[in-house]
């Protein structure tokens, strides 16, 4: 029973640590028809990770030939490594009427809202800035350097809370994972993403 005719895009940001990634994979697992867009990126694979199923990963000189040939709907630096969406692979995605997560930090869902305005945006908050530490140096691939960088960051990313739709504290992950399924659930049924043939036919 198809209600509409494309999909629609989530972005959803977060301090590094707070817990987004793991987040959007569970959400994949326990809502239909969800994607999670799989990001280009300059830095190395962590421990575990599937290249072109957590990121694709090139090197520097291949990501800035693809800025110059306009691949990405939106891109960044972000702890000294890049980051970027296909616009290709967001638009076949969106075509095709998947609804898409995109995972990435205030400077790309900025550059998404503007070519995206009916793109909707989750902020993930930790529970606390102790809480993001103790987080990060779980992690035991971040140098001390690292870290504090992030937490640095972190400071300021959060100041940008105001510019999304929806906020989430990530204290204990299945609660917080409710809440993001009925943000998404809750978008979904908006009258205006229904598709108007399928109300004529009831």
């Amino acid at each position: 029973m198809e209600k509409r005719n494309s999909g629609g895009i989530f972005v959803v940001s977060a301090p590094s640590g707070a817990g987004k990634t793991t987040l959007c994979k569970q959400l994949v697992k326990t809502v239909d028809n969800i994607r999670t867009s799989v990001s280009f990126t300059t830095r190395q694979p962590r421990p575990g990770e599937i290249p072109d199923e957590d990121y694709s990963f090139v090197v520097e000189k291949e990501f800035s030939a693809m800025i110059d040939r306009g691949d990405f709907v939106e891109w960044a630096r972000v702890h000294g490594n890049f980051y970027g969406t296909s616009r290709l692979k967001l638009e076949e995605l969106v075509g095709a009427g998947y609804d898409v997560l995109l995972d990435i930090d205030t400077q790309g869902a900025r550059q998404i809202r503007k070519v995206f305005d009916n793109a909707v945006s989750i902020f993930i908050l930790p529970p606390s800035m102790k809480e993001l530490k103790h987080r990060l140096e779980g992690r035991m691939s971040n140098s001390a350097e690292d870290m504090n960088r992030r937490l640095q960051r972190a400071v300021d990313e959060i100041r940008e809370y105001k510019m999304y739709d929806y906020v989430i504290v990530n204290d204990i992950i299945n609660t917080s994972l409710k809440k993001l399924e009925a943000i998404i659930i809750a978008e979904r049924l908006r009258s205006g993403k229904i598709d108007p043939q399928w109300i004529q036919n009831i």
